[in-house]
């Protein structure tokens, strides 16, 4: 790390710092409270500060989305009843390593942990009566998204042409097609779960109805079709 880095992240902890043990002494805030929501947001704030100044610094929006969303979650649990805290960390994870990728196209692998975070952060806004199979449904059908996703982003090909640099993985549709049918698993088992046996009953009945009116309709034309043709 260089020298200016430093100084910048020294800095700014220093004037964080400052800043709360004066507002204390003022008798505006207390520190203990908000120490560590400030010290985060702090930190955070530098780290995205990096990334956004230098383009190899990159690697600066895991940290800063890391810091950010532990503020956020100080905050929320602070400030907000009845929301699922976590999910704030998880979206802000997905933020950064979204960044990385935007940075650096390159870095496809980035988007495998963007969409992972995505799919945590769902499972965490879902009402507690749909925990269980239908969280398990929700994460495996978003981790078979991002891998889906995974499989149409261009990249560089190590063995490319001079016209032709850029093309496709095709390995992430194995995960992608293991995950998804383990994601519909699961959704059916939720629907089954949800849905109350009388409906299930009635649903039976009336598919019977519609295949015995298919059956009918097509027997009915194969009929016509043998007296035309004799």
């Amino acid at each position: 790390m260089k020298s200016t880095t430093v100084s910048i992240i020294a800095g700014v902890a220093l004037i964080t710092m400052g800043a709360l043990l004066l507002l204390d002494r003022l008798g505006i805030v207390e520190s203990g409270v908000f120490a560590p929501l400030i010290t985060f947001t702090g930190l955070g704030s530098v780290f995205v500060a990096l990334f956004i100044l230098r383009r190899g610094n990159w690697w600066a929006a895991i940290p800063g989305s890391v810091f950010l969303g532990l503020s956020a979650v100080m905050a929320a649990t602070r400030f907000m009843e009845g929301v699922p805290v976590g999910a704030f960390l998880f979206l802000f994870m997905a933020a950064g390593f979204g960044a990385v990728y935007l940075r650096e196209r390159n870095f496809w692998w980035a988007l495998i942990p963007c969409g992972l975070m995505s799919a945590l952060a769902l499972v965490a806004f879902l009402p507690p009566e749909l925990q269980g199979t239908s969280a398990a449904a929700v994460l495996f059908l978003g981790l078979a998204a991002t891998f889906g996703l995974l499989s149409v982003v261009p990249v560089r090909l190590p063995n490319g042409t001079e016209g032709n640099r850029t093309g496709r993985m095709r390995w992430p549709l194995i995960p992608a097609a293991v995950l998804g049918m383990l994601g519909v698993t699961f959704a059916f088992q939720s629907a089954v779960q949800i849905i109350s046996g009388d409906v299930v009953v009635l649903a039976v009945v009336i598919l019977a109805g519609l295949e015995l009116l298919a059956y009918g309709y097509h027997a009915h034309n194969v009929g016509q079709r043998s007296v035309h043709g004799h």
